[in-house]
């Protein structure tokens, strides 16, 4: 049961359903940790504003999903788990390329590097080794790629502590979590 009530059309205020009623013509839908989000409309939008400079950088999408399951795995938000095989599947990702992101990996090397970088900088809240940075360059990710990586682990990390502290209703075929070994 969801601890933070999603706000609905029927009772957000003047500019929550202003900014819901953008997000509805852009995405077809509302997710339901967006609609948490609208509690705040001052978060939502620096939420959606670091989300849409985030999607706009040199990562592919490809690549920004298998960030967003490997953190989803690794924080245990089975929201985002949920949302990012959805929307991984629609960004060509397998089923067998999911399962090595969910554990850290990828089929594909280059990917493969910035997933286990990833991975890193969430594990040791960004004290990353000089070996895991150069093994970013070595992939051939440039510096701005490494940024862009940080920043989708932050911008991951924030929305799986929304969907874990709210405990916001799944809205997306859901996929269960892994147990932590």
């Amino acid at each position: 049961m969801s601890r933070i009530s999603a706000v609905s059309n029927e009772n957000a205020n003047t500019e929550q359903r202003s900014l819901l009623e953008a997000i509805q013509s852009q995405l077809g839908m509302v997710p339901n940790f967006l609609r948490v989000f609208a509690h705040s409309p001052d978060a939502l939008k620096a939420f959606l504003g670091l989300h849409h400079i985030a999607n706009h950088g040199s990562l592919d999408g490809a690549t920004r999903e298998r960030i967003a399951l490997v953190l989803a795995q690794k924080n245990q938000c089975e929201y985002c788990l949920s949302a990012h095989t959805a929307i991984g599947r629609k960004a060509g990702l397998s089923g067998a390329e999911i399962e090595a992101n969910r554990a850290g990996s990828s089929h594909d090397a280059k990917a493969a590097v910035a997933v286990k970088f990833a991975r890193a900088l969430a594990e040791h809240q960004g004290e990353v080794t000089n070996l895991e940075m150069q093994s970013m360059r070595d992939a051939g990710y440039s510096e701005a790629d490494i940024v862009e990586v940080i920043t989708h682990v932050g911008m991951n990390v924030l929305t799986n502590i929304l969907g874990k502290s709210s405990r916001v209703e799944i809205d997306f075929p859901k996929v269960a979590l892994k147990l932590a070994a």
